[in-house]
């Protein structure tokens, strides 16, 4: 995913989520363990889904609540690799 096409969807102080402009890949960091999970191809299209409908049951929950939640009960902490230096 090329740094140009990517944005900042949501920010907390232990998880980050980043997007390609068409939603069609997203970066999911976990700050705290300093690992990375990259979503591509059907992978994306599910996360994508779980988080719209997540943050439609959960429109109050802060960043971490929301992507702590997909990280640890949606499983997409298994796609992750710990960051490079």
């Amino acid at each position: 995913m090329s740094e140009a096409m990517v944005s900042l969807i949501s920010e907390g102080e232990k998880f980050d989520l980043l997007a390609a402009t068409d939603r069609s890949a997203f970066v999911l960091r976990s700050k705290a363990d300093f690992y990375v999970a990259h979503l591509n191809g059907d992978e994306a299209v599910r996360f994508d889904a779980d988080y719209r409908a997540l943050r439609q049951r959960h429109p109050g929950w802060k960043a971490d609540q929301a992507l702590a939640q997909l990280w640890d009960q949606g499983g997409y902490m298994w796609f992750a690799a710990q960051e490079a230096d």
